[in-house]
């Protein structure tokens, strides 16, 4: 038995110790990195044990995208998604963009710890979704204001 394999079955045991039910795979891992205008937008996928491609994009910002059936509609997206961050770089803003999405997930993180951790009022709780219907409002508004540049692909979340 290699290292790997010994090390793989230790967090195997301690994990269903704990009451987790363990499938080990073996899987394919590929990274992909772009570099566009100094800034780097780069991939994990891997093929999981339903034969399914899982991507995720890590940077400029960490983003599951979602599982494909195929690899070539995993290169398809990847393809429109460099598209758009060629676009993107365009703009003046783009830092900025960049710099949002990254608070944003940092606000999910500490959000994440405030609710593991603590015992939150529930007249908090109410602030705080006061706050994120303001951050969705605001973004459908921005929307409606700003012009379309992007015309390869409809937004999926808009």
């Amino acid at each position: 038995m290699n290292y790997l394999n010994f090390e793989a079955s230790q967090h195997e045991m301690k994990l269903i110790q704990m009451g987790a039910k363990v499938e080990q795979i073996n899987s394919k891992m590929c990274y992909i990195k772009f570099v566009i205008e100094g800034i780097p937008v780069e991939y994990v996928y891997n093929l999981n044990k339903k034969n399914k491609y899982f991507l995720e994009r890590i940077k400029p910002y960490p983003l599951a995208i979602r599982s494909y059936e195929n690899v070539e509609d995993l290169v398809k997206v990847i393809d429109v998604d460099i598209k758009q961050f060629r676009n993107l770089v365009k703009s003046k803003n783009v830092k900025s963009f960049v710099n949002i999405t990254k608070e944003l997930i940092e606000i999910i993180k500490r959000f994440e710890d405030l609710i593991l951790y603590y015992n939150v009022p529930a007249d908090e709780v109410e602030v705080i979704m006061n706050k994120v219907n303001e951050i969705h409002e605001e973004i459908t508004k921005t929307k409606e204001t700003s012009d379309r540049v992007f015309h390869d692909k409809d937004p999926e979340n808009l």
